[in-house]
């Protein structure tokens, strides 16, 4: 089987190169070089906005299976026009994948930010996006709809995914809490559809197995089927890390915080670790149904616990 991943080299996509490449012949087409360097022998170095480039890279390798996984994810950028490899890069890849012909499933990942925190879509195509990155997924899932029609595919939207090779914010996350400087709202106890990579991972194996079984041309949401509650999970990695428990502050604090972030964002200052959209973000309920991707993926192999115990390992060698 070959399997073509967009975006190796981001996080997710560096999880699923290491899950197929024992089993079948893998391309990560990516710009940038694999975060892995043991995937170096799967990557080449394409961009999705250059289509000419694209076209041959896709043909060559004539792909049984996609997963389009690259994408610019940050939220720093102010229009749609910043983010050309959501929308521009979509259409570029379904072109080139119409040409080679050879797909038997292309997988496209968007994103839960296609809808603001705490809002529930009332359809797959009910959109209410709060940042110009949720705009370009929303962008990118019209052009899967109105472009794709020439292949079977599913979108699939990941919600907070977290493990191994994570970046900003998750790891950004553990890193305080091991530090012992994460505190918690008092008395806040919130919800939310995380989903850890290895069973992310799991799911869209199984439903590249299924080869999108009832799921074709819909879009759905992939996270853990069990909630996490934000302050158990915190406790959760400060015991697994040998650290203190997790304290908790008045909520006014976090205001303020807020406050003063979303000025130095406003400055230019991209690192403060608080803001208007992380309190909203760390304050709002936010469940995602994960009833279409069970039906299809099953049990996953990794519950709370065990991915923890997993995560931990990873960033104490990864420093």
């Amino acid at each position: 089987m070959r399997v073509l991943i967009t975006g190796g080299s981001g996080f997710i996509g560096t999880n699923l190169v290491e899950h197929y490449r024992g089993s079948a012949r893998v391309l990560n087409l990516d710009i940038a070089a694999p975060r892995n360097r043991e995937h170096t022998e799967h990557w080449k170095r394409i961009d999705i906005c250059d289509a000419l480039a694209l076209r041959p890279a896709i043909a060559d390798f004539a792909p049984d299976i996609v997963l389009h996984m690259a994408a610019r994810t940050d939220l720093a950028g102010r229009t749609v026009s910043e983010y050309a490899p959501n929308t521009t890069g979509v259409s570029n890849l379904i072109e080139a994948v119409k040409l080679a012909g050879s797909a038997r499933l292309v997988v496209f990942a968007s994103t839960m930010l296609v809808c603001r925190i705490g809002y529930q879509p009332a359809s797959e195509t009910d959109y209410c996006p709060s940042t110009a990155y949720g705009e370009s997924k929303v962008d990118g899932e019209l052009r899967v709809r109105r472009e794709a029609t020439a292949f079977p595919w599913v979108i699939v939207r990941p919600t907070s995914i977290w493990g191994p090779w994570f970046g900003s914010p998750y790891r950004d996350f553990f890193t305080a809490v091991q530090q012992g400087w994460y505190v918690h709202p008092r008395g806040r106890r919130v919800r939310r559809s995380y989903g850890f990579v290895l069973n992310s991972v799991h799911q869209l194996h199984r439903l590249t197995e299924a080869r999108g079984a009832n799921l074709l041309g819909r879009t759905i949401y992939l996270a853990d089927y069990v909630p996490i509650e934000l302050k158990n999970w915190a406790e959760l990695i400060a015991k697994r890390l040998g650290v203190r428990s997790i304290s908790e502050l008045p909520l006014p604090m976090f205001q303020a915080a807020a406050w003063v972030g979303d000025a130095l964002l406003a400055a230019g200052v991209k690192r403060f670790p608080m803001s208007s959209f992380r309190l909203n973000n760390l304050l709002t309920e936010t469940l995602h149904d994960t009833a279409p991707i069970e039906a299809v993926a099953g049990p996953l192999p990794y519950d709370v616990d065990r991915a923890v115990d997993v995560t931990c390992t990873w960033l104490r060698a990864n420093p």
